[in-house]
């Protein structure tokens, strides 16, 4: 599957499009509360599904105040789907839904989130976020690329984690020494 995020700046309220007719598959919604507009609940819809009265369903949410991920109604804590191991300067990120599934290694370098199985030799996805502005040019979008291992099981869990660590590493590149945003 290889798909592009049509909001350009904002992932976290985005529907993803496949890049092959532009067809949209999914659309991500976030909901924001308080006065410093603080992240409440992201929620990923199904565009090709239609539930009850003809709404959308939602298969998968990020609770971002509670820290964990919901796919399908099961929820669990980030706590419990992620670790890292290694130094403190160069850890390594593991995430797996559950016990029964594949455990993927995550890594980010030049703008590219790539997640790899079986000890980083197979490539089971890449996020690109090129959000560098330009200034005689267009910024393109965000691309999402799973392979064929990632789409029979984890399609949706590695959408949630690759906008789950594209939002907290832009927490952390746009907080200052006083901690504003």
């Amino acid at each position: 599957m290889e798909a592009f995020f049509d909001n350009k700046t904002n992932i976290i309220s985005a529907r993803i499009c496949a890049v092959l007719d532009e067809a949209v598959m999914y659309s991500l919604q976030t909901q924001f509360s308080g006065a410093f507009q603080d992240r409440v609940r992201t929620v990923v819809r199904d565009e090709n599904a239609v539930g009850a009265a003809g709404t959308r369903p939602i298969v998968a949410a990020i609770n971002w105040k509670d820290k964990t991920f919901e796919i399908n109604g099961q929820k669990r804590p980030c706590s419990e789907l992620k670790r890292s191991v290694g130094p403190l300067f160069n850890k390594r990120k593991f995430w797996r839904w559950s016990e029964e599934r594949k455990e993927y290694e995550i890594s980010y370098t030049h703008e590219e989130w790539k997640v790899t199985i079986e000890d980083g030799k197979t490539i089971a996805g890449r996020f690109l976020v090129p959000f560098r502005p330009h200034l005689f040019s267009k910024t393109k979008p965000a691309v999402i690329h799973l392979t064929t291992t990632a789409l029979a099981e984890d399609e949706v869990f590695l959408i949630l984690v690759f906008v789950y660590e594209e939002t907290k590493r832009q927490d952390k590149t746009n907080t200052t020494p006083l901690g504003g945003r």
